[in-house]
């Protein structure tokens, strides 16, 4: 584990209960009444509401003395997020939840390819193997939305690029939160994410009311299921494990979200979804096993080396 001293709390206990909560973003994204640009603003300008005041309390001290290096970090992880959310939440409209939320969760691969890119860390010939059977499964996933049209194939790019958004936002948050309290690091986070998500909406001319009753009933569980029992849980792991334990852990929200959406909505999905999902976490099971096994070896041959 990383981080500066053992938590309370187990970590992985913590990212369990996160990929829980955040199963239930594409069900509330579903049920609001409000254009996908709305959501995601509305989504994350609760969350900022809702922790203004803990925040206040127990991290302006921290937010005082933050440098201006830190401080970008943060903001850009924000921007990432920011668009991580539009088109992933754009994508659902186009595009069914079962494939919208396991195309998402490819992210794991971009977190270890940034990795490399980053601190040269190797991903060997089992990280390749897993990388291209997980993208086969995509093409499956593509395969059974092209036949429903463009509009879906163009939903399947959007949460593919959310993907690879969300990917920058972990690794900035893995190299952050080591340093930084969470409630900070979140507030800052989460405060540019809305402010980028405000300025979409205000280009766009989309109108910020009125919506029905509802819909700000599920903005305000947007902000706090998924976000801050879901992203925040992440986020507070991301001190003491690895980035890809908490990039591998969003396998579990499709499942997750996959059941809800066939009991709340009658989503049945189609055997290309079922094959092409099932080949994604495959392939992604066995490209993170393989970065795992390579650090348990590195360990290893380190702490030999030390009793040498």
């Amino acid at each position: 584990m990383r981080g500066t001293g053992q938590p309370l709390i187990n970590p992985y206990l913590v990212v369990l209960l996160g990929v829980l909560a955040a199963g239930f973003s594409s069900i509330f994204t579903k049920l609001a009444e409000a254009p996908p640009l709305i959501i995601a603003a509305y989504r994350l300008g609760f969350t900022v509401l809702l922790l203004a005041v803990p925040t206040y309390f127990s991290g302006r001290r921290e937010l005082r003395r933050i440098s201006r290096a830190d401080l970008a970090l943060a903001c850009l992880a924000g921007v990432l997020l920011a668009l991580h959310f539009a088109v992933w939440i754009t994508s659902l409209h186009y595009t069914s939840v079962a494939s919208s939320t396991v195309l998402v969760a490819m992210q794991p691969l971009f977190v270890i390819s940034g990795g490399y890119l980053l601190y040269r860390e190797g991903i060997g010939k089992a990280g390749l193997l897993g990388a291209a059977v997980a993208l086969a499964g995509t093409v499956l996933i593509g395969l059974h939305d092209l036949r429903l049209g463009g509009g879906a194939l163009w939903g399947d790019l959007l949460a593919f690029a959310g993907a690879v958004f969300v990917a920058g936002y972990v690794l900035i948050g893995r190299h952050l939160r080591v340093r930084m309290a969470l409630l900070p690091y979140t507030f800052l986070v989460y405060g540019a994410a809305a402010l980028v998500l405000v300025a979409l909406n205000l280009v766009s001319g989309t109108s910020f009311y009125p919506y029905p009753a509802m819909t700000w009933l599920w903005f305000v569980c947007l902000a706090v299921v998924p976000t801050i029992c879901g992203h925040s849980l992440f986020n507070w792991a991301l001190k003491y494990v690895k980035a890809a334990v908490v990039s591998v852990s969003t396998l579990g929200e499709p499942v997750g979200a996959t059941v809800l959406a066939y009991f709340i909505f009658n989503e049945v999905p189609g055997f290309l979804q079922l094959a092409g999902g099932f080949m994604i976490l495959i392939g992604l099971y066995i490209f993170i096993n393989s970065q795992r096994q390579e650090a348990i070896t590195a360990n290893s041959a380190i702490e030999t080396g030390d009793t040498a």
